[in-house]
């Protein structure tokens, strides 16, 4: 008898930079070739500093989860942190070919 067919995970992100997406490609390499993993995932990220964006550019049918790596250095960068965590806010609310 084949072994079951493991069912797929899917997770989104936007990142900061060129670092944090290669240890998400390099994450999901290594979850998929660990044959004790429950599941196989594919794990989408994009360098783009605005989530919503990102959102409005993927066709996901059905409910999506974005999440943003965003490096926060410091006190002197708390407005930006704000704002990407609205876009971010928008982008998990929107309707239509995401949710």
């Amino acid at each position: 008898m084949p072994p079951s067919r493991k069912s797929n995970r899917q997770y989104l992100f936007t990142v900061e930079g060129e670092t944090e997406k290669w240890y998400l490609d390099w994450l999901q390499e290594a979850i998929n070739a660990d044959p004790a993993a429950k599941y196989t995932v594919s794990i989408r990220s994009r360098v783009e500093k605005n989530p919503l964006k990102f959102a409005k550019g993927i066709p996901i049918i059905g409910r999506a989860e974005i999440t943003h790596w965003f490096d926060y250095e410091s006190h002197d960068h708390i407005e930006g942190f704000l704002e990407v965590l609205d876009l971010l806010k928008l982008a998990n609310s929107l309707k239509g070919p995401l949710g």
